[in-house]
């Protein structure tokens, strides 16, 4: 599998969200060549809550560790804020790193942060997360780690002032940038004509976001080099449980979903079920 690096550098990198192993692995199945783990979709799973500030650090290394065991692509990790100051952010860097990131996304929203998509947001002065980005990029342990910078300002400051700020963040080594949260295509087309040639600028695609939700296709003519589709798979999931659930209940039986659902034997097939015991007999005495 190539490096993320080197699939930035041949086009568009269509990411979609993750939140665990068997999300990803589904995923990688589907032909994605690039996987990203939505800090929001974490919140939602693991936690049943908003993208608050509730996870923690701990929870999404443990998140990402299980997935790059399981998968060989490359994995976008949302890593918030950086769970605190710079050196909050050297910490989460390098164990990031150490699971498995390909590419480490921080923000420079204050800390409990929220969704990007959310009202209510406040950002930190652009000084001090100019600051840990240079604690990011002197943490790293390998230049394949990428670092991605994501400002949240246009909610606070404007679209000006989210550019000056991406430009800032470029000049503390940013490897791309992601300016979240514009508003019209005419903002992401502004966006690409300023960034686009310089460094990979991602699009998060939020369905009923603040964004106008695009085709990867498109989104690429434009000029973006990163497009992830984040929360789209939790919320997928959580649409089809609340349909299984209830018809569960209102049945009695799995009867009515059988053609909705894989059996025993398929669940195993998707996870390697026999592979991994064909695997285990090679130590048998």
């Amino acid at each position: 599998m190539k490096k993320l690096a080197q699939q930035l550098a041949q086009g568009c990198v269509l990411a979609p969200g993750v939140y665990d192993a068997l999300s990803a692995l589904i995923a990688e199945q589907a032909g994605f060549d690039a996987l990203y783990l939505s800090g929001a979709s974490i919140a939602y799973t693991r936690l049943g809550r908003s993208d608050v500030g509730l996870t923690t650090y701990t929870e999404v290394e443990d998140t990402l560790a299980r997935i790059a065991e399981r998968v060989s692509v490359p994995v976008i990790v949302d890593g918030d804020t950086g769970f605190g100051n710079a050196l909050n952010v050297q910490r989460t860097v390098r164990g990031f790193e150490r699971a498995g990131a390909a590419m480490i996304q921080l923000e420079d929203q204050t800390f409990p942060k929220r969704c990007g998509h959310l009202d209510g947001k406040t950002v930190v002065p652009a000084n001090e997360m100019r600051g840990k980005l240079r604690a990011a990029v002197d943490a790293r342990h390998s230049d394949d780690t990428l670092i991605l910078a994501r400002t949240d300002a246009i909610a606070v400051e404007g679209l000006e002032a989210a550019f000056d700020r991406a430009e800032q963040y470029l000049e503390d080594g940013a490897d791309a940038l992601f300016i979240e949260a514009l508003r019209t295509p005419e903002q992401m087309h502004a966006a690409c004509a300023r960034f686009a040639g310089r460094v990979p600028l991602l699009a998060n695609m939020v369905e009923g976001g603040k964004t106008p939700v695009k085709a990867a296709v498109e989104l690429a003519e434009v000029g973006f080099r990163i497009v992830i589709f984040p929360g789209g798979t939790a919320r997928a999931v959580a649409h089809t449980l609340a349909g299984y659930y209830g018809s569960l209940r209102h049945n009695g039986s799995t009867a009515p979903w059988r053609d909705q659902m894989l059996d025993f034997d398929g669940l195993n097939e998707v996870i390697g079920t026999p592979e991994l015991l064909a695997a285990g007999k090679r130590y048998e005495g």
